[in-house]
């Protein structure tokens, strides 16, 4: 199925796209720091980080660095 068929029918049963992309990132910063979060969506990482920060995300002792080599 394509994303926008699934976010139609979501839509349609009432559910908001927006919570649940929020409360999708939410739980997965449970388990992920905010900026590989945000590098491996594509997001920008200062709206991960304060997403995050809102659901109390623990990881405000990560330090990213570059893994590409």
């Amino acid at each position: 199925m394509h994303p926008h068929g699934l976010a139609e029918l979501i839509r349609d049963i009432g559910v908001p796209g927006t919570a649940m992309r929020t409360s999708a990132l939410r739980h997965l910063g449970l388990q992920t720091p905010a900026p590989v979060i945000a590098q491996a969506l594509g997001s920008h990482s200062k709206t991960t980080t304060q997403v995050l920060t809102e659901a109390g995300e623990s990881w405000n002792r990560y330090t990213p660095s570059d893994h590409t080599q």
